[in-house]
Formats: structure tokens, sequence, C-alpha cells
């Protein structure tokens, strides 16, 4: 689960309220003789109710560290004491979020990251042209190249020859722009303005035919919870703008409109209510007439009520063959190829492994069509099994695969160009980056292999302090069945602990629910294990990543399997040695906060946890969510005592232990109400909780001073409510209910 708006403040608090309106107002000041950092903090200062402080042991100090250094020899501190040099502001700074590759005609590589040094504006970006040069900006510095539709957005920019059309995300309308290096072009619009953000684009393509471009559109005109989803054309001529011109219409949802190389045909992927996209899609393919208009729709797959599949990524060679992926029988997202002649699909090559994934964002690539040097088609593509990614050469001729050797072990996206492969990726030493991979004349073998875009180029710095990831699978409370997570152990080069000391555990739940969490590099989580925190990240029951099976464990039973496997995966941790049992930890985000919610209210595994815009009532989630997931719980959760007996907010009696929550306040998906009312619910029941809220975010993060803040305040949280350590950061803290 993930984007979100404004809500207003409730009016009745009887606590005090701590303001942090914009980030150009920040400043401490005293408060009790305490130095509060400033943010929209919720707590209440409680005299009646004071819980005993843990007992925390002093820290090495700065002259042992150089010591230790000079010596190499390790400081003995107790875990979650260390000094680490990846700090909050460290960590903030190398947050750069990538929001899709692009290739021009001319084999220039265009990007576009997400800046959380400028409030998470995300920026079109062209590749330096020689080495030792900088990437030029394209978008004008009050543009960004983000669509809010679907709420999670994705696919928000498309180039052909010279130019790129993109949704800007103040206004939601698309632009053309020129990207030829020496001209100085400002941005078109192509679509009308409405007087505000209340229609967006998404996942479009150049149709040349008619020199149109055709692309999803979300109409919120009528309805901001119920809108209306079409396939459009948006003509480009420089006459006057048009209203966009309706191509396919009629179910709730549309991704992936590609356009034959003729310009002739047509398809797409659409879906409707109760289903999500990973739980039954269709493929279709409509002929376009003389005029533009689609007609004589035929429906390439998802239509046989015999099969469950959930075709996606739909695409045509330069032949003007339909290739696509679904996961029709054996449960997992495989390569297919339509016969037309005869309206079948066939398989390319089968394997019990994950060629996509779920489409909660638009623009999803996970293969390309490509030639070798003697004209043969090939298809560059990558898949997940069992806990990493590979990059692969296909042959649907031979139906054989040859595999790639590069050092990423996970991948997410590709485009190309000629025989070079632009890959965005990460492994255990890698952050999210983009490589360019250059293969051989026969596009079987790699000849180079080049980071040119990093989300953290100043990481390997740190290398030194960092915990590699260990792919544990762990049984689960069903017997015969196993779930899967990744295990980061403290580590830091200059600390060590005593041998009878065993570290705290910081255990994640990703979001979604149905997502992944991939074993790579994550400052975020470098920055616990540093500091003497063990980590452990899950991929519980209902995960993507293992097929279709593994990730219909959780129908019908969210709130139940995941919080069983969080719990079994702590529990699995302590009793092989890993982790200290007193001090389990619980965060999370989105889905992943319900999920440490769930775990706090229903068992008694974690000690203290953390919610980062998590559910709370699952029923008022139900009502006021937007449209993309506004039938998702209902097949993860069921009848309407479910609801009930799944909501923590109904049953804060169980909970015994400290939270910390924090909400974006301009949230969506999970707006912040949620948040509100388990922190009120907490705070009269007198267990130490606090509430941090940021004007101006949505679902998930992006602005550097919150990623920074919302990260420190955890760990200060957790360190003085379990760790029997003190923090060698300086964090001013915030006050903390029933606690101060």
């Amino acid at each position: 689960m993930g984007l979100t708006y404004a809500s207003q403040w409730f009016s009745q608090l009887s606590s005090l309220t701590l303001t942090r309106l914009s980030s150009s107002s920040s400043h401490s000041f005293s408060l009790f003789n305490r130095n509060y950092t400033q943010r929209k903090v919720i707590t209440n200062f409680s005299p009646k109710r004071q819980l005993q402080r843990p007992t925390f042991k002093t820290m090495a100090s700065s002259t042992q560290v150089a010591d230790a250094t000079a010596k190499q020899d390790k400081i003995t501190a107790p875990y979650g004491s260390w000094k680490s040099p990846i700090t909050a502001d460290v960590v903030s700074g190398a947050s750069k979020r990538l929001g899709g590759i692009a290739v021009d005609d001319h084999g220039h590589l265009f990007w576009v990251e997400s800046r959380p040094s400028e409030s998470g504006r995300a920026v079109l970006v062209r590749e330096a042209d020689k080495p030792g040069e900088e990437p030029t900006d394209i978008t004008p510095k009050e543009f960004a190249v983000r669509t809010t539709a679907q709420e999670y957005g994705g696919g928000a920019f498309t180039i052909s020859a010279d130019t790129v059309i993109y949704s800007n995300y103040k206004d939601q309308r698309l632009y053309k722009q020129s990207i030829k290096s020496k001209v100085d072009s400002s941005p078109v619009p192509l679509t009308p303005d409405y007087g505000g953000p209340v229609v967006s684009y998404a996942d479009g393509v150049f149709d040349l035919r008619f020199n149109r471009f055709v692309t999803v559109m979300e109409d919120r005109r009528v309805s901001s919870t119920n809108s209306t989803t079409t396939i459009v054309a948006v003509g480009l001529s420089d006459k006057s703008i048009q209203e966009p011109k309706v191509l396919v219409s009629g179910n709730d949802f549309y991704a992936f409109p590609r356009i034959d190389p003729k310009g002739e045909r047509i398809a797409w992927i659409e879906w409707g209510h109760p289903n999500m996209p990973w739980d039954k899609t269709e493929l279709w393919v409509g002929y376009i007439s003389e005029n533009g208009d689609v007609h004589n729709r035929i429906c390439v797959a998802g239509c046989d009520p015999t099969l469950v599949e959930s075709p996606t990524e739909p695409k045509w060679s330069s032949k003007g063959e339909l290739f696509f992926i679904t996961d029709r029988k054996s449960g997992f997202w495989n390569l297919y190829k339509w016969i037309e002649s005869v309206n079948e699909v066939q398989a390319i090559y089968s394997l019990d492994a994950e060629f996509s994934t779920p489409l909660w964002i638009f623009g999803i690539n996970s293969y390309e069509l490509i030639q070798n040097n003697e004209g043969k088609n090939l298809i560059a593509c990558s898949y997940r099994q069992n806990g990493r990614s590979f990059l692969g050469i296909l042959d649907d001729v031979q139906s054989s695969l040859s595999l790639l050797d590069i050092p990423f072990t996970d991948i997410n996206h590709m485009t190309s160009w000629n025989r070079c492969l632009y890959v965005e990726g990460a492994s255990a030493i890698h952050p999210s980056s983009v490589a360019k991979v250059n293969l051989d004349d026969y596009g079987s073998k790699v000849v180079d292999f080049k980071i040119i875009w990093s989300s953290s180029p100043d990481s390997l710095k740190y290398k030194s302090y960092f915990s590699l990831p260990e792919l544990i699978e762990f049984p689960t409370e069903v017997p015969g069945q196993n779930a899967y997570a990744y295990f980061y152990p403290p580590s830091n080069p200059i600390y060590q602990a005593s041998q009878e000391e065993k570290p705290p555990l910081l255990l994640k739940s990703h979001g979604g629910p149905t997502s992944e969490t991939r074993g790579i590099l994550n400052l975020s989580i470098q920055y616990w294990t540093s500091r003497g925190w063990a980590f452990v990240d899950v991929n519980y029951g209902g995960s993507t990543g293992y097929g279709r099976e593994y990730r219909e464990r959780l129908l019908n039973k969210w709130g139940i399997v995941d919080v069983n496997d969080c719990c079994s995966c702590g529990k699995f941790l302590v009793d092989n040695g890993k982790v200290d049992s007193e001090r389990l930890c619980i965060t999370g985000g989105s889905a992943g906060g319900y999920t440490t919610l769930a775990a706090l209210a229903f068992k008694e595994t974690f000690k203290a946890g953390a919610s980062l815009y998590g559910v709370a009532d699952l029923s008022m989630l139900r009502a006021e969510t937007h449209k993309f997931e506004s039938h998702y719980i209902d097949n993860l959760v069921g009848t309407e005592e479910d609801y009930f007996e799944r909501s923590p907010i109904n049953f804060v009696d169980r909970f015994s232990c400290p939270i910390i929550l924090f909400q974006g306040l301009e949230d969506k998906v999970v707006p912040p109400d949620q948040a509100r009312k388990i922190y009120l619910a907490l705070k009269k029941k007198g267990l130490p909780v606090a509430l941090v809220e940021y004007e101006g975010e949505q679902h998930g993060f992006r602005k550097a001073e919150n990623i920074k803040f919302t990260l420190e305040q955890q760990m200060l949280f957790f360190a003085r409510l379990v760790g029997r350590f003190t923090v060698a950061d300086e964090i001013d803290p915030i006050r903390i209910d029933n606690l101060d």
C-alpha cells in the first residue's frame, strides 16, 4: 500500500502539539529542560505515569576509537552503541530514487531521479556526452516528472527521436519537450488545463502513423475515489490543445498500451474489480482503423474461464510478433508469444521463476527484444529465483536460455540500444544503479559492464562497515511450509561486543503486502547494523518472487500469515543464538506498518515497534482508500468479522509495549486519521507512544530532512525503551507520551 494526500487536523487534541510547518523553519527549543526537535509531533506530558528507564551502558570515547583504529584492535562496547560514519545525513542524502530509464535514437541514456535534497523533485537527466563531464538536467526547475496515476505512478515519460513527453507533477498535464543537447527547449503542454491535478496520464507510447501519443488516462474530475480509467490518444500537432480521444474504455483499469511497428494494431492489459493485476488480468489486441479508432478486439490471454492467469508486459517485435508474460498453469510469470493466425499462445521458455513483477506501478520493463550481429532475434530478460535475480539471453526459436555474468544480484528494469543493455539493478555491495552492459556480436556474452548512475555514488567508501545479507529459510507455523528473509548481522571494523551479549534485532515487514524485499545494499539498513544492531528483512507468505502459490498464502489471511511469519522469523533467530530475545523490535511502512501494529497487538514476540504510515483500522482503510486498492483488502481479509478481529485499533487492551508512529499528512492510501486514532488510544492506555506527522509528505517520505528525522527517532526510541545502551550519535529526542 502506497501514496496519499492532505487530510485536516482533527479538532479535539488535549495533547501538546509541537509543530514544524516547513523545512525552512527547523529549529530546536527547550521544553522541560530538554531539547526537542520541531516537527509536527503529537505528544503529551503525563506526570502521573513514569516507566522506569533502562540502565544505559557508556559507549566508547573518541580517544578509544582513535587508538583502536591505529592498532587495528577492536573496541569492546555494547551492541547499539557503536559509532559509524554511515549517519542519517548520509542515508538521507543517498536516497535518490530511480523513476525510469530510456534510450533515444542516438543511444543516449536518460533517466528520472527523485532528489531528497529538492524535496523529492523528480528530474529527467541525460547522461554525459564524454567521460568526466556531468549529466545534464532536461527538466526545468519549475517542473517535475511524476504522475500520480493510480497513486503509485510510474511510466511518467516516453522518448522518441529527439522528443520527450512527460507528466508534470504539479498540474499532472502532459508536456512535450526537445531533448537535443544544444537546444534550449521549453516544455509545451499537450493536454487541457482542468484547473488542478485532477487528470493523470501514464505508460504512454508514440503513434507515428497518426502523429499522436497513446496513453493511459485516469480522470478524477467527477470522483477522486472512483476515477475513470481509459486508454486515450493525445494529438501532437502544434495546433490548439484538444480533449484526448478515447480509444479503449469500459473496464476499471488499463495498462501497457503498445502499438505495433506499422501502427495497425494495439495491445493492452485490462482488469476489473475485485481483482488486482497480479490476481487476474486480460491481454487484448485491437485493430486500428483508417480514422484511428480501435475495432475488432481479440482477447489473447486471460479470458479462458478454465485458466487463472495474470498476463502482463505485452511487446511487439520489429516483425510484428506479440510477446508477453503470464503465469498460466505453472503459477510463475514466464514468457509467451501470440500466434495470431489461430489466436493461440505459445510458451517460449518454462521455468519455475518470475520473469516479471506485480503491477504496482506503470512502466515495468523486464525484457527487451534485440538482434545480434547476424540479424538473429533474441530476448534479453531478467528473472527472480531463490531470492536473487538473473540476467539472460533467450533464443525463442531454440527455446534456450544463456545467462549473462554481471555483478548485480537484483534487477528491476532494462532497456536496450543495438547490442547494449541498460540495466537497473543492485547487489549486496552495489546500491540501486543503472549499468551499461555491452554484449558481443552474438549477443551471448558480456564484453563490458559499466555503472552509469548510482543512487549513492559514494557508498563504497563505507564498504568495510557493510553487513552482507544472508538469505535464510525458516519454518512457519504451518507444518511443512517455510518462509524467507534476509538477515544482516552487526558489522563494524572498529567495534565488537562482549561474548556474553547478543545483539538487539530490528525486524522489517515490507509494504504491499503483495511485494518483495530484496537483499541489496541499502544504507538505511547499514545505519543499524554498523551501530551494532542485527537486522532482518522478511518475505512473509504472500510476498512475490516465489510464484503464485506462495503469493496467495495471504488471501483471506492478512494479519495472520504475515504476523505469524514475522514472529516465527524472530524466534528462529533467537533459537539459533543470533539475537537477544529481550530486545526484539519490529518496523514497517504501509502494509508493513499494519503487520507491525498487528504483531504488537496480537503477539508478544516484540518489545517495541515503529509504524510508518501503517494501518490500524481495516474498515477505515477500506472506506477511505483510493480506487486502485479499494477492493484489494477484501481479498486479503474476508468477512466483516475478520475486518473487526484483525484491526489493531479494536484491541488496544492487548498492546503492552512502546510504539512510535510516523505519518505524511498528504497520504491518500493510508490517510492520517489511521495514525492519529491508534496514537490517541495507546496514549490513553498509558503506553509509551509518540506520533510524528510531516506536512507535504505522501505515502512514503521523499524529503531528506524527514528521511533523516524518521531514521534517527526510531533509533533513539528503541535505545531508550529497550536498548540498554546509549546511541553514539547526537540526536535531539522528541518527547514520548507516558515516559517523559
